[in-house]
């Protein structure tokens, strides 16, 4: 494995390409985005300090995604060549129990990012989605535009800026160029849905132990 630094915009891996290398943040985070036909591009999922890039590598079969992996925070991740990791899960049975219990975990955030987007407000999303990215960077201060995170979200930027403003008259946030910083994070849990505390609870009760460790 080896360290390195991973800048914004950067696209880690796109659709139906092979993947040859994993990333495991340490400082970053990365969006794994789905864009449609007319160019609409919406977040199907975050991985950050407790997740993985390229988690297709050790499916089995051809070692590509239909998704997109892209750098919406900067910061420092190991990267680690893919056939290495798929040895070491094959004749490592504690990084196997390791990676499939991520997988579940993972699994649960894409479905459970299904629900929320169907059915809960903007105002719930983007407050539930500040506070994965804050658990996940270990920071309070996200580093990111609102037309970035209109595409994360799948709405308007105008939407976005909207939401930005009421969560801000609240005190719950405070914005500034290019930057969101969490100011209240137990009311912006208060206002963000239940999907926040189910995706937090499920990647606790399955990776836990395993932190511990």
């Amino acid at each position: 494995m080896e360290q390195v630094e991973l800048s914004s915009g950067s696209i880690l891996n796109r659709p139906n390409e092979t993947i040859n290398e994993v990333y495991f943040p340490l400082t970053c985070l990365i969006s794994v985005t789905i864009t449609m036909m007319d160019g609409m591009t919406v977040e199907a999922g975050v991985v950050g300090s407790r997740e993985m890039v390229g988690i297709n590598a050790f499916m089995g079969g051809r070692e590509t995604t239909q998704t997109e992996y892209i750098v919406q925070v900067p910061g420092k991740a190991m990267k680690m060549k893919a056939h290495l990791l798929l040895s070491e899960f094959d004749t490592n049975k504690s990084l196997r129990d390791v990676m499939l219990k991520y997988t579940q975990a993972y699994m649960a955030q894409i479905s459970q990012n299904v629900a929320c987007n169907g059915l809960h407000t903007i105002e719930k999303r983007m407050a539930r989605w500040l506070l994965e990215s804050s658990d996940r960077l270990c920071s309070d201060e996200l580093f990111l535009s609102h037309e970035f995170l209109s595409n994360m979200l799948g709405v308007r930027r105008s939407g976005v800026t909207e939401t930005a403003h009421i969560l801000e008259k609240k005190g719950l946030i405070q914005c500034s160029r290019k930057k969101i910083k969490i100011i209240d994070p137990q009311s912006l849990e208060e206002t963000s849905c239940e999907c926040y505390g189910v995706i937090k609870d499920e990647y606790d009760r399955l990776l836990r132990f395993n932190l511990e460790r």
